[in-house]
């Protein structure tokens, strides 16, 4: 055994419990009280120890550009319309010092796995995948990192964007994403996307309606085209602001049918806080879908980033559990279930959206594991715990001490 952490504080189905957890060459291989192993040991002192948190949804290739940008009217429309024309100056030794930057702070605030989508159109070609292949490899040692390529500016509308999709998925990306908002025949998109996925048997993760009204949603028809593919636990959707504007009993039936369709749900709290309500001028819409009546009804649930310091969100340190609470905040999260779920929802959950089956506190397991400053669930995401300390594969990837106070004498 090479290392033993001993007096951690587990969540396991909704249960606490305080137990040692041993490692052997990156592996979880016991998880029991007092621990009887001659090992160097690790004693956490009840705090709360995780499996490696979960980003399903970030732009790595577009971060860190506010100073190429101008943010005047805060919409999605603006947003699209400046880093299309900020790309175009992109370079790959630029992508990557970027990129870097951010997947450094995600490391840092306990990030182990992570789905980035990476634009591909004529405009930018392949710099952007060029540069994020090349961040994956160099990051390999403390973040797994899956690419997912998508067409921010259009499909159908812009020849030429659709062999580089393909050329994505030929290098390796495993999954494929879209925005249909932003193309000429919405639905033609999506059909074409599903396509693609089926001849690659490739994941598909979609940006999908987000808009301020309740004009031309898409959700039921991916729904239906998830069932027609047979693609059920291999799609998800972004945003979906449109569903936070929805009445009970709508939101109640597309809720079902997520769920038997088997298409997982991802909010991005603080793109989707900044970028909606730009139309009214009173009673503001905050454009985040609450996510309990959806894990209440099946649906597989996540929380992520999205954006980094660019024109979509000009916030952003790369801390999950901060997304976690941020969506607690905005959608009344207070019960302690329904606050551990927000944790559930950066680990387990996202896990089963990725569809990662070497994840968590499991014997057997990977050793991918985040130390908390807090010793339960609902007590990390209320008070936006930080993490201490990772490892990656039973390597220690970072450390985080507590803060000092030097009270006077």
């Amino acid at each position: 055994m090479d290392l033993i952490i001993r007096d951690a504080s587990l969540s396991e189905r909704g249960e606490l419990r305080h137990a040692d957890i041993g490692i052997a060459n990156g592996t979880i291989v016991a998880i029991e009280a007092s621990l009887q192993a001659d090992a160097p040991a690790r004693d956490v002192g009840g705090c709360l120890v995780v499996p490696g948190l979960i980003e399903t949804h970030i732009h790595l290739d577009k971060t860190c550009i506010l100073d190429r940008c101008r943010i005047a009217e805060g919409t999605v429309a603006e947003a699209v319309r400046e880093t299309a024309a900020a790309k175009r100056n992109f370079a790959v030794d630029d992508v990557y010092a970027r990129a870097k930057r951010t997947i450094e702070r995600c490391i840092s605030h306990g990030t182990m796995r992570m789905r980035t989508h990476v634009e591909l159109d004529p405009g930018i070609g392949m710099i952007g995948y060029d540069a994020i292949e090349q961040l994956k490899r160099d990051y390999a040692w403390a973040v797994d990192l899956e690419l997912c390529v998508f067409p921010q500016e259009g499909l159908t509308n812009y020849p030429g964007t659709e062999e580089l999709l393909i050329e994505g998925l030929r290098r390796g990306a495993r999954t494929i994403g879209a925005a249909p908002y932003f193309d000429a025949d919405p639905q033609a998109q999506i059909d074409r996307i599903f396509a693609i996925a089926r001849d690659f048997d490739a994941e598909i993760d979609m940006h999908l309606d987000l808009a301020e009204t309740l004009d031309n949603m898409q959700i039921e028809y991916v729904c239906r085209k998830t069932e027609e593919y047979g693609w059920g636990g291999r799609v998800a959707v972004g945003h979906v602001t449109q569903m936070s504007l929805l009445p009970p009993e709508r939101f109640n039936a597309i809720a079902k049918q997520l769920a038997n369709a088997g298409v997982a749900v991802t909010v991005l709290p603080s793109t989707d806080l900044h970028l909606m309500g730009r139309r009214q001028d009173h009673a503001i819409p905050r454009g985040v879908v609450p996510l309990e009546p959806l894990r209440a009804a099946g649906v597989t649930c996540s929380i992520s980033t999205n954006n980094v310091l660019n024109p979509f969100t000009p916030y952003g340190d790369g801390s999950l559990v901060r997304m976690a609470n941020l969506y607690a905040n905005v959608c009344h999260v207070s019960r302690p279930d329904h606050l551990a779920g927000c944790l559930d929802m950066i680990t387990s959950d996202a896990a089963r959206l990725m569809r990662l089956d070497d994840y968590g506190m499991r014997i057997g397991g990977v050793a991918d594991l985040v130390c908390l400053d807090a010793h339960d669930p609902a007590e990390a995401v209320s008070t936006l715990a930080h993490p201490l300390w990772g490892l990656k594969r039973g390597r220690p990837s970072f450390t985080r001490p507590r803060p000092v106070l030097h009270a006077p004498r």
